[in-house]
């Protein structure tokens, strides 16, 4: 039997052990434009360029760590039929067809995964579904690549999102129903839906969570995470008696490229880290609040400069890179709108992101970041193992046009402690 994986994620730069990817399928092409607005797109992608370009990131990732696929891990579990029947049941009684339930259950484990991604055709065997516009019962899962938002590890245990939009609900139910059952993951779940978080207007997103140390937390609040979600996780750490430090970042609501943290503002090694400047480096222009709980209390609570500054007065001096480079502001937004602040850390030192954003790669150039692309490090003929400090670039012409970067597009569920 394969040993079990255990959870453990105390940084965003440890050397990368696990992550959960979803390599984009036919849910993305099964998209038009009236539907790509409502999977929360501004534009539908070419399936087959932004295939290509995931397997960059992918090819990449499995040179230096255990990789799992969402759709095996949940082809595995549908194999067990009490996990099948409370899954499928969950899921449609969630989306208002509960009716399809019985005949969803009668499909294999891989065709029933599959449908629960790409989506369930309707059936249209009466006048109302028969003149309907819909062409699923089950709407196909188009965001389900950023596997990032539905849930992230902290520590030793997985926080389930609980999503802005309900159109995304899915994803986090089957995340969920992955880390409960899987017999190879050793996990535990926390999920705001369950315990205390009530709030109607509660939301949390994996992309506005960062685990910057054991003892910190960075989270953005805006569009897609909200102040109560950190409440929630306050009393959370007030119950288990937790000393903690959280740092929260208010976020702007617009434009949409402002909708997680990550998209302004990611860990690159132990002292450098990347910044969008007009959102990250402008002293109040957003809310920075330090949070400290202490024994089952809340400590202090305070307001900040910034948040390079809150969390260097915790120990983390880190010097910020600029998105888009230094001396156009026009450049900062152009690159910042293609993901260029949000990067995957594959150990302290070495990240993964667009080569498209050109400024934003020639800043961490002139920071000493050694620039090598995807395709060589596939073939060999760079060894992330003997290199230092660097950029690994992929390319990002489709992906990019999804609205996120390698961060969005990771969930890593395993690093080492970071030392020294």
């Amino acid at each position: 039997m394969t040993e079990k994986f255990d959870i453990s994620v105390e940084s965003e730069i440890g050397r990368l052990t696990g992550v959960i990817l979803h390599s984009p399928g036919q849910e993305v092409a099964n998209m038009t434009p009236e539907t790509a607005e409502r999977a929360l797109y501004s534009d539908i992608l070419n399936l087959s360029v932004a295939k290509e370009e995931y397997q960059q990131l992918q090819g990449v990732l499995e040179k230096r760590s255990r990789v799992f696929q969402i759709r095996d891990l949940l082809a595995e579990i549908l194999e067990n039929t009490r996990v099948r029947s409370g899954l499928v049941r969950r899921i449609c009684e969630a989306e208002d067809v509960p009716d399809i339930a019985d005949n969803l259950l009668l499909l294999d484990s891989v065709e029933l995964s599959r449908v629960l991604i790409e989506g369930v055709a309707l059936v249209k065997d009466n006048l109302s579904r028969f003149l309907s516009r819909d062409r699923y019962s089950l709407p196909p899962l188009h965001n389900f690549f950023f596997t990032r938002d539905a849930g992230v590890a902290v520590w030793d245990k997985v926080l389930i999102a609980r999503m802005a939009n309900r159109v995304r609900g899915r994803e986090a139910c089957i995340l969920e129903a992955i880390f409960d059952f899987h017999p190879l993951l050793n996990a535990r779940t926390v999920n705001p839906a369950n315990l205390g978080g009530g709030d109607p207007g509660l939301s949390i997103e994996g992309g506005d969570v960062q685990v910057a140390s054991p003892e910190i937390l960075v989270i953005g609040t805006g569009e897609r995470t909200s102040r109560s979600a950190v409440d929630f996780l306050i009393e959370r750490f007030k119950e288990l008696g937790r000393n903690q430090h959280i740092v929260v970042q208010e976020l702007p609501r617009s434009p949409e490229s402002f909708i997680h943290l990550d998209m302004v503002f990611t860990f690159l090694d132990r002292n450098h880290c990347m910044v969008y400047e007009p959102v990250i480096m402008q002293t109040h222009r957003f809310d920075t609040v330090h949070i400290h709980i202490e024994n089952g209390k809340v400590v202090a609570i305070r307001e900040e400069d910034d948040l390079i500054s809150a969390l260097g007065k915790l120990g983390m001096e880190l010097e910020p890179l600029f998105c888009g480079g230094r001396t156009d502001r026009w450049l900062q937004e152009r690159e910042q709108w293609h993901s260029g602040a949000n990067f995957f850390a594959l150990a302290p030192g070495q990240v993964i992101g667009y080569g498209r954003n050109e400024n934003t790669i020639a800043e961490l150039d002139s920071a000493g970041f050694e620039v090598v692309s995807a395709r060589d490090v596939i073939a060999g003929k760079a060894d992330l193992d003997k290199l230092g400090r660097c950029v690994v670039t992929i390319d990002g012409s489709e992906l990019a046009r999804g609205g996120g970067g390698c961060r969005c597009m990771t969930m890593p569920i395993g690093r080492e402690p970071v030392t020294g």
